[in-house]
């Protein structure tokens, strides 16, 4: 045979002995792993009971802000549709109305605000461009669901709590987001 190298090395198995052909050693080799694990600390938390604590980089669903009075802060500028590099958010402007103070800060506000998070990669872009502070990254894990659909949310699913209606909610979700801001 000849070969391209001169490396050509040949091997000779030598025939197993009478303990290895027993295999003895080798599963008490194996055993002795698998009883020294019994005493180290488990890797697992039991997730209802016990939740484990975030990185403080950690970036989850998206939410949309409002203002102390209960204002939605978007002003569908677009420029969070724009960084998005999976393209997952999708947004229609509209013009405010006379009885509409209340409800919005600007004149212009979201009328349709949408987001496949089945695209989104969680990069917080749409976070860094938005100059209102109107959408940030929680804490809060994507559940999971059956259908496609579902996994589309509108801005109704997005907004966080009305501060007037919801005075418990609102706090909760603007605490964890001050946190955030801190770290």
């Amino acid at each position: 045979m000849a070969s391209l190298t001169n490396r050509v090395k040949v091997l000779e198995q030598q025939p197993l002995s009478f303990m290895e052909r027993l295999y003895l050693p080798a599963i008490f080799k194996g055993m002795a792993i698998t009883f020294s694990h019994i005493f180290k600390k488990k890797a697992t938390i039991r997730y209802p009971e016990e939740k484990r604590p975030f990185s403080p980089v950690f970036r989850g669903l998206q939410v949309l802000n409002r203002d102390e009075e209960g204002r939605e802060n978007c002003t569908a500028c677009g420029l969070c549709a724009v960084a998005c590099p999976a393209e997952a958010i999708t947004m229609e402007g509209a013009e405010r109305q006379k009885n509409e103070e209340h409800l919005y800060r600007e004149e212009k506000y979201a009328a349709k605000y949408e987001i496949n998070m089945l695209r989104c990669i969680f990069c917080g872009l749409c976070e860094e461009a938005c100059p209102k502070d109107a959408i940030y990254l929680s804490e809060t894990f994507a559940p999971s669901n059956f259908t496609r659909k579902s996994f589309i949310y509108s801005k109704d699913e997005l907004l966080i709590p009305h501060p007037i209606n919801d005075k418990e909610g609102y706090d909760a979700a603007r605490v964890s987001r001050v946190e955030k801001l801190k770290k």
